[in-house]
């Protein structure tokens, strides 16, 4: 089995957190480092949550800490959506047993970057503060780099798109164009893949609950969770589609393109050119069912984890 070494970059974040549930227990992922950004919620707030899910999981990985704000403007948080603690429904105990890395994740990340040789994989599933920081800081570390695959962006002006303008990268407009900018081949797996078309329905999160202990752990997030401005109940797979990408890139149509951000006028939009030399790699379909069924199997083959709570 080809096993993938991956950094994971998150702000959990009620669907970070259910990438995570899954990514943490991928025997086709070799995670060598987590780190945490300011996003959905406060940095800290997040942190604990992955740290958390470590404990409740009975997993070890090491985690540093990231950017508590953009590299040039005020963080937004999304509270509002991932509830105060960023778990949704589930509220996390407060005390965590899982330590963190002296590091910041910036360092963590240079560190092990330059211990690989060349084969590992960063999977950003929130704003690029940390990969923006980590450019401007050691750019040498760029060309260790084989891609990035990240959550977030909207093919603005594409048809069958909605015009919108991503939450994580308008949280740090500045720093995905640094990303941009690099040079580093880029997987872009837009909200639309997660929220539009490998999204949860409210029969299938019902059936969760009955599926074992970590649906119903699922279940308890999703439950407060539901997406907004639909006429149905539906749960979005945004994070998930990004990992899921990496393991089963067969499951979605991509085209290349090269892809530009707004700083000034619109902080966050992102244009969409159609270009066969483009170094960014936009996916613009997965196929749905197959999608679901590798979900329902990846949460039958958790059926071994039993939680006391």
């Amino acid at each position: 089995m080809k096993k993938y070494k991956v950094i994971i970059d998150t702000d959990p974040g009620v669907d970070d957190t259910a990438c995570l549930v899954f990514a943490l227990h991928d025997k086709k992922l070799d995670i060598k480092l987590l780190t945490t950004v300011v996003g959905n919620v406060r940095v800290k707030t997040g942190t604990r949550n992955i740290l958390h899910i470590l404990d409740k999981f009975n997993l070890d990985y090491p985690v540093a800490m990231g950017a508590e704000k953009a590299m040039f403007r005020i963080s937004p948080t999304a509270e509002n959506v991932h509830q105060k603690e960023g778990m949704g429904g589930y509220i996390p105990p407060k005390e965590v047993s899982h330590n963190l890395l002296k590091e910041n994740a910036v360092e963590a990340m240079y560190r092990v970057l330059s211990e690989g040789k060349g084969d590992i994989i960063p999977i950003v599933l929130g704003p690029h503060t940390n990969m923006g920081l980590l450019f401007t800081r050691h750019p040498d570390i760029i060309s260790k780099i084989p891609k990035i695959i990240f959550m977030g962006g909207s093919p603005y002006g594409v048809p069958g798109f909605p015009d919108h303008i991503s939450f994580n990268i308008s949280s740090d407009p500045e720093a995905f164009k640094i990303v941009l900018d690099s040079g580093v081949p880029l997987v872009m797996v837009p909200s639309d893949m997660g929220r539009r078309k490998a999204y949860l329905t409210e029969n299938f999160v019902y059936q969760l609950r009955d599926t074992n202990d970590v649906g119903k752990f699922l279940f308890q997030m999703y439950n407060k969770y539901w997406e907004r401005n639909f006429p149905d109940k539906r749960i979005a797979t945004n994070d998930t589609c990004a990992y899921i990408y990496l393991t089963h890139p067969h499951l979605f149509k991509c085209k290349k393109v090269e892809v530009s951000v707004d700083t000034k006028d619109t902080p966050g939009k992102t244009f969409v050119k159609f270009d066969k030399h483009g170094h960014v790699l936009l996916t613009v379909q997965v196929k749905r069912e197959k999608f679901l069924k590798l979900y329902e199997k990846k949460l039958k083959e958790l059926s071994y984890i039993k939680f006391d709570d």
